[in-house]
């Protein structure tokens, strides 16, 4: 059953009425399985699934594994030697695929750890820790390898600090609020705090607002370890050794390169240009050291921690009761980090357009890791290989897509999302033609698919999986609504538009490479996973050892992951009328802009005034429902159409950006200052009404408003 058949409808009636020839038609004939039964945006859909199943049969699950054992063949972090022999690699592939690739060198900030060191004493001063140790698990030797770096997190400061300890749960801001809340003061302390709940640089900034000397980042076997079930070597959970590295780059403000915000860092780029203090009021960077330890390492710190019990949401896996602190552990931190400029090497793989060259379909992954990165990234990359190979096959064949297609392999995500946001920032405004980008990160850890898109392309996602077959059986659509359907009993969602029993597509945060594509350059972006149990993330046991026994033994993922990244490309690089729906995105901001209304009341901020927004918001919902694509052209220019579709996320943007982060220039989606990888929508209006800064709530309204009548105008410009 087509679930948006209201939508289908209306456009197939415009086809009817405007043009003869059907510039948009659905096919009306569902295929076998019913996969690929609603597509829409072209004239001969008929033809296009031809060329889809063709594309289908390309993606080889051996062939992927064979690809995903050479890129994690030796730990590659960012601009080591190996790493650049993974970019070799991936640009050989994409060569042989008949790609025009280029190895696209920056020059960027990074640290890497000379000396980490963690003594804790007791209250009578005897010797609780001397680490990090480091990891280790009998049975898997990957993290023996003398190449492996001892985990450290990115963009750390550097210092040797000694201090008492206070654990702060997950070092949520709320976390804090309760240690204030019981007199219990982290200035001078050494902050301890678990992984989890939000991003790891979130944790270390509030530690750093609130005064702390340093900050203990360590993984609890509550949220990843033995509690959750077997740990590796045995079963999937993070083992007690298991390190969590990291970047705790202040990624909120800005992402990439840390001297460099809204300008490329090339090879180039003067020292003029360049921040010199990144760890200063206006940069990305900590100022305060932050190591991470393992449960292991962290165990005995937490043993003799004195001070008032925890709250019961505080207390994690370990066997005794949690203490808040301080008293009864000192703990000293020596770090040494050299911060030097190095050179990172982005992959760009390109087929040209045929009839409309100006316009890019583009897709990324990172390839960079922490050590192997069986799954977070190389199985996005290996996945991302496969559907080269696909279109690969469909050139030799003598197709030649619409639109220009590039496929990136990103470096230096895991510090910053590095490669990505320098390589827009280059861009600039030739992104304004970019139709979309569609990104893959950690591609598969397990069976179950999930998407995270801008409003416009939820239901292009749902629709490109009703036509990838899954590893159990039908559609990954199918198998995708039916896990659904058994989390959520029929429930109806917040959405009066949208039912339980459809798939859940996310709104897209942060912490992967579409950040500055969506929310700096305003390409319409998508976000794909296969996920299942990984406790390993981030450490030296995400081998290709761990993914074979847990994640997918016989690759049958990769494939279908490959696939469905490689038909989001096809379909949106040929269609006729490029497929947003406007009318899901003016619905969902109606929808936030009245949650966040209530918001306000409730914060006692009941007097701001919403209507001129709210109205904002009706007539670019009205305008989306009445101006379908073909409605929108009746000269018959789908040229001229499709240039104003696109320009309406870019509507969105402002250029003044978020109060206090300039870069983050989109009005409708960005991540949370007090989460870092969660979405908060419409952040201007919700972070002012958190604040509970009127002034600032008043203007960030007015902003909301013009970027809505803007996207509004751009709509009525093609009618």
């Amino acid at each position: 059953m087509n679930l948006r058949a209201p939508r289908a409808a209306l456009l197939l009636a415009a086809v009817s009425t405007v043009f003869a020839s059907g510039l948009l038609r659905a096919q009306t004939a569902p295929p076998q399985n019913d996969f690929g039964s609603d597509a829409i945006g072209y004239a001969n859909f008929a033809a296009e699934t031809r060329l889809e199943t063709k594309f289908l049969a390309v993606p080889n699950p051996q062939r992927a594994g064979e690809e995903l054992k050479t890129l994690t063949a030796e730990p590659h972090l960012a601009a080591t030697p190996e790493d650049g022999k993974t970019a070799e690699y991936v640009a050989s592939q994409f060569r042989a695929d008949g790609f025009e690739t280029q190895i696209v060198p920056d020059r960027v900030l990074l640290n890497w750890p000379i000396v980490q060191r963690v003594e804790a004493r007791d209250a009578k001063g005897h010797l609780l820790l001397s680490g990090p140790t480091r990891e280790h698990a009998a049975g898997d030797p990957a993290p023996d390898d003398p190449r492996v770096t001892m985990p450290f997190n990115g963009s750390s400061g550097s210092g040797d600090v000694t201090g008492e300890v206070v654990y702060a749960n997950y070092g949520r801001r709320e976390d804090f609020n309760e240690l204030a809340a019981r007199h219990i003061d982290v200035r001078g302390k050494i902050v301890l705090c678990r992984y989890g709940e939000n991003f790891r640089g979130v944790k270390v900034y509030l530690a750093e607002q609130r005064g702390a000397a340093g900050v203990i980042l360590y993984s609890d076997p509550r949220d990843d370890g033995f509690t959750r079930g077997e740990t590796w070597p045995k079963g999937p959970w993070r083992p007690a050794a298991a390190v969590q590295g990291g970047s705790v780059q202040y990624l909120f403000k800005y992402p990439g390169d840390p001297e460099t915000p809204g300008v490329a860092s090339t090879l180039d780029l003067p020292d003029s240009a360049r921040i010199a203090h990144p760890d200063g009021p206006g940069g990305n960077e900590p100022h305060i050291v932050s190591i991470p330890l393992s449960a292991h390492d962290a165990e005995p710190i937490l043993r003799a921690l004195q001070g008032p019990k925890t709250p019961a949401s505080w207390q994690g896996g370990l066997p005794f009761s949690y203490r808040m602190g301080p008293g009864g552990v000192r703990v000293h931190l020596v770090s040494r980090q050299e911060s030097k400029r190095r050179i990172i090497w982005n992959v760009i793989g390109k087929i040209p357009g045929a009839d409309e060259p100006d316009e890019s379909v583009i897709a990324g992954n990172h390839r960079d890791a922490w050590v192997y990165g069986a799954v977070d990234p190389s199985s996005g990359t290996a996945a991302m290989l496969e559907a080269a190979r696909g279109l690969g096959a469909l050139l030799r064949a003598g197709w030649r897509p619409r639109r220009t297609i590039l496929f990136c392999s990103w470096d230096a995500e895991e510090q910053g999302l590095i490669g990505s946001t320098e390589w827009v920032e280059e861009q600039d405004r030739a992104l304004d033609h970019a139709v979309a980008y569609f990104n893959v990160d950690i591609a598969v850890s397990g069976p179950d698919f999930s998407a995270a898109a801008v409003p416009s392309l939820k239901e292009f996602v749902r629709s490109v999986t009703r036509s990838v077959p899954s590893p159990l059986g039908g559609s990954v659509y199918q198998v995708w609504r039916n896990r659904n359907r058994t989390e959520n009993s029929g429930q109806k969602s917040a959405s009066s538009t949208v039912s339980k029993d459809e798939p859940p597509v996310g709104n897209l945060g942060s912490g992967s490479d579409y950040t500055p594509f969506l929310q700096h350059a305003g390409v319409p972006s998508t976000d794909i996973e296969s996920s299942g149990p990984y406790g390993v993330y981030h450490s030296a046991f995400d081998d290709f050892a761990w993914f074979t026994t847990n994640a997918d033994p016989h690759f049958l993922y990769l494939q279908q992951m490959a696939r469905i990244l490689g038909l989001e490309v096809l379909r949106m690089a040929d269609a006729d009328v490029l497929p947003y729906d406007y009318t899901a995105y003016a619905r969902q901001i109606a929808s936030q802009l009245e949650a966040a209304r209530q918001r306000a009341a409730e914060a006692g901020l009941d007097a701001l005034d919403f209507a001129p927004a709210q109205a904002a918001a009706a007539r670019f919902l009205a305008e989306a429902q009445r101006v379908t694509p073909l409605e929108s052209s009746p000269s018959g220019d789908p040229e001229r159409l499709n240039l104003a579709l696109r320009k309406v996320e870019t509507s969105l943007l402002t250029e003044a950006g978020l109060p206090g982060r300039p870069w983050y220039k989109h009005t409708i989606f960005a991540p949370g200052e007090a989460t870092g990888y969660a979405a908060v929508v419409l952040p201007g209006v919700n972070e002012a009404i958190d604040a509970q800064n009127r002034n600032l709530a008043v203007q960030q309204l007015e902003a909301l408003a013009a970027a809505l009548n803007r996207a509004t105008h751009v709509l009525q410009s093609v009618r």
